[in-house]
């Protein structure tokens, strides 16, 4: 017995609310039965065959991942040399032909030609970009441990993001803006 329910007033629906019942279940019956048999009427059909949609997951890697990965640590390293050229930070700098006035103001800055840097994990997001974590070091000493960035795939090469390169520029504390960033 439910709490505050009235054993009188119960009864008396059960009696009156068994008819509507039992009439929807007789008038829903047929319905349900035809629902449920796709044949039309065959009870003894079988069910149809499941579809199976086949998909190819998006590849998350290069098709020569390890090849891919050192291509990033050899190129990051030259990229953060500071014996590197200009001209040879631009071959593996995403966009690096119109990236000029941001490696001028990364190699202006005195600790720009101080830095360099160690990939110690390379991730790939997709065939042709990768998040990297390195270790920046300022005449030898780490200066910024793990840190992260990204590297792209650009006409064959792995190259350091342009992403990467405006966020250290903007980590200088310059403060003013760079074209291309």
């Amino acid at each position: 017995m439910v709490l505050g329910s009235d054993v009188r007033r119960s009864s008396t629906l059960r009696g009156r609310g068994a008819a509507p019942v039992a009439a929807l279940i007789l008038f829903l019956a047929p319905a349900l039965a035809a629902c449920s048999d796709d044949e039309g009427g065959g009870g003894n059909a079988s069910p149809p065959a499941p579809t199976v949609e086949r998909t190819t997951p998006a590849a998350t890697a290069p098709a020569d991942a390890g090849a891919a990965e050192t291509e990033i640590k050899q190129n990051w390293q030259k990229f953060f040399d500071p014996a590197t050229s200009t001209e040879e930070k631009q071959a593996v700098l995403e966009n690096g032909d119109r990236m000029g006035p941001v490696l001028q103001a990364f190699s202006g800055d005195e600790r720009g030609g101080q830095v360099e840097a160690k990939v110690s994990k390379v991730e790939f997001t997709s065939p042709t970009e990768a998040n990297v974590t390195y270790d920046l070091t300022l005449k030898g000493a780490t200066a910024l441990p793990d840190a992260s960035g990204t590297a792209v795939e650009q006409d064959g090469t792995w190259k350091v993001s342009v992403k990467t390169l405006c966020a250290l520029v903007q980590m200088s504390g310059n403060g003013s803006p760079i074209p291309g960033c």
